[in-house]
């Protein structure tokens, strides 16, 4: 088995998936670098994956446009989010996308809303107390550490032995019948996607890609990001339910009675207090498969703890080992530790949701061949220790021949153009007649040779369909 190939059959047989399916995956040959880091990023129906492309869509969000010219510019980041310098000559990374999550920043820094005001007072905090005190606030912040100190580290140690992809069985049931001929592995499956961000609703699109129907619910009371929710809904169909009002509960505990998957990515214990725990959601749907992605895992100290990519990136060691790599090739001999250097794209995210896709197929086998419930466990961290035992290339073969991604939003770059479909808008059961808007997005980059995945159309907004099930799925009159 060629090392190239070798990841992925260990993922595979990490899961006891019959192995001679592994004989349709073709692979691009010598896929590294795919793209300028020194991290490797790029890895009968035949399964094909070309390296460049997967890496290009591990950046989606950054390419795609709406044809009326209402795109966005691109900011993955708020202004205020980013690394900076402590009193003990470390750095702090904060994110400060939500409104809550800056203000609870600001607050603890008792500063002004700027760059230069954070700046000042992040040099009167060692980098590991400001870190420890916006936690326990449940604000998000990370000190910077290498790969050796996160190693070192009670989190770290809790994921040594962490697999990226945990299936568990959580409850009894009898197994699914497969009825008739589905033209996508997934046809005739419901899912309930309730993520945010980027790495759930990458794993929601995917499993719509591949035919299943995803109903994505967020709340009409938290802010949307439409930078993201406009890609990520791809394929997806979009409805609002407030789940700390009772009329709306009601409604979406109909939905969970009838649903296949439960996909989630609530900090932990918010959606147990709300009545859909595992547990509960088992009790009300047997034979359901209930994902979940949490930043830090389900063991160790920081188990409970809120994260993103980028500061799960920062705090197990990937910004100082790219940082040192760079340092490596340009022969930057200055004084240590270095400026954080992040991955090119949140490879954590779009990991962590290709991930929870393909732990949910496997649980949903698990219930044709064994039957049951199944629970999905994914997390930011399990991935990260993944990605890095994939092991580094030379700095110099990484950064002289690893090609840079195209600039945010360049959709006329001969190779975004390559791997890019038309999308139109979605009409959505609310029965609106506003003028379909059409878009540009990259397609997905496994091509399946048999059963080629569905780009077809998006939503474009998150309350276009109305909380209810397509007639036809299993269980839905």
């Amino acid at each position: 088995m060629s090392s190239i190939r070798a990841p992925a059959p260990a993922l595979w047989q990490s899961l006891r998936l019959p192995s001679d399916a592994l004989s349709r995956l073709r692979l691009t040959e010598r896929p590294d670098p795919a793209v300028n880091s020194s991290f490797r990023l790029g890895i009968e129906q035949d399964v094909c994956v070309e390296a460049r492309h997967s890496v290009l869509e591990f950046k989606s969000e950054a390419y795609y446009a709406v044809e009326d010219g209402s795109t966005d510019e691109f900011v993955l980041f708020d202004a205020l989010a980013g690394v900076y310098r402590t009193k003990d000559n470390s750095y702090v990374r904060i994110h400060t996308n939500f409104p809550h999550h800056k203000q609870g920043i600001l607050d603890i820094l008792r500063c002004e809303p700027t760059r230069e005001s954070i700046a000042e007072a992040m040099l009167q905090w060692n980098a590991v107390d400001f870190e420890t005190e916006a936690a326990n606030r449940k604000m998000v912040a990370t000190a910077l550490r290498s790969f050796e100190e996160w190693d070192a580290h009670p989190q770290g140690q809790a994921l040594t032995n962490t697999p990226p992809v945990m299936l568990i069985k959580v409850g009894d049931a009898p197994k699914r019948e497969v009825q008739g001929s589905p033209a996508r592995p997934l046809d005739g499956i419901g899912v309930l996607d309730l993520t945010r961000v980027l790495a759930g609703p990458v794993c929601g699109r995917t499993l719509a890609a591949h035919g299943a129907d995803v109903l994505w619910i967020t709340s009409p009371k938290l802010p949307a990001l439409p930078s993201l929710d406009l890609d990520t809904s791809r394929g997806k169909r979009t409805t609002q339910l407030d789940l700390n009002e009772a009329t709306d509960r009601e409604t979406f505990a109909a939905l969970v009675k009838d649903t296949d998957v439960f996909l989630q990515a609530y900090r932990p214990g918010g959606l147990a207090a709300k009545g859909f725990g595992v547990e509960e959601v088992v009790n009300m749907r047997p034979g359901v498969v209930y994902a979940s992605l949490r930043a830090y895992g389900w063991d160790g100290p920081w188990k409970d703890r809120r994260g993103f990519d980028s500061l799960v990136q920062t705090a197990t060691g990937f910004n100082v080992a790219e940082a040192e790599a760079y340092a490596a090739y340009t022969g930057e001999a200055g004084p240590r530790p270095l400026p954080p250097r992040p991955l090119p794209m949140q490879a954590l995210d779009h990991a962590a949701g290709y991930m929870l896709a393909f732990g949910i197929q496997a649980a949903l086998c698990k219930t044709i061949t064994e039957g049951g419930s199944w629970e999905v466990r994914v997390s930011l961290a399990a991935v990260g220790r993944w990605i890095r035992s994939l092991g580094q290339l030379d700095p110099n073969h990484a950064f002289r021949d690893g090609k840079p991604l195209p600039p945010p939003r360049a959709m006329n770059t001969p190779e975004v153009l390559r791997y890019s479909t038309k999308v139109t808008q979605a009409k959505g059961s609310k029965g609106d007649h506003a003028e379909r808007k059409a878009m540009t997005a990259l397609t997905h980059a496994a091509k399946l040779s048999v059963t080629p995945v569905k780009e077809g159309d998006a939503p474009m907004r998150l309350d276009a369909d109305l909380p209810a099930w397509l007639p036809g799925l299993p269980g839905v009159n």
